[in-house]
Formats: C-alpha cells, structure tokens, sequence
C-alpha cells in the first residue's frame, strides 16, 4: 500500500499535557479522523477502517464504541429496498 506522509505542528508540550505517547497520539488522530470522516459519509466504512490503520472489525467496533451507526441506511432506504424485493 502506497502511503502519503503530512507533517501537523503541534505544541511541542502538548504530549506531556495529554500524557500520551507519540504512538498514542498517532493512533488518536488517525481513528478520530477515520470516524468523522465515516460519520460524514466522505469515505466508505472500508476506507475508514484503512485510514485508522485497523481491521474493519476492529474499525466497526471501534464506530460501536462511540456510537456511530455502522450503516447509513435510513428507514426510507430500506423500505424502497424491500419494495424492489416484492
């Protein structure tokens, strides 16, 4: 998988205000970008999950944990659905 390095300046205390480590930091941001560009529905749940640097099991779980829909189906999709099944 090609990869695209974006350097963010960010106060260099900042880690020590948020006592996280580097890793943790990356990690946080990737998944909490992956999420709400989900939720924004600006990228499949399958581009999600590759942006978050996890599986889309543990992306979805992760979706569950804050209570973010896994589908965007909304009533009206599914009952339009069901009207093509008959």
């Amino acid at each position: 998988m090609n990869t695209q390095t974006i350097i963010i300046d960010l106060p260099s205390d900042i880690l020590l205000a948020l006592n996280i480590t580097e890793t943790e930091l990356k990690y946080n941001i990737k998944t909490s970008l992956a999420m709400r560009l989900y939720k924004m529905q600006k990228l499949t749940i399958g581009k999600a999950a590759q942006l978050s640097g996890l599986s889309r099991f543990e992306f979805e779980t992760l979706l569950s944990e804050n209570e973010i829909p896994i589908s965007n189906l909304t009533f009206s999709d599914v009952m339009d659905d069901n009207q093509k099944l008959k």
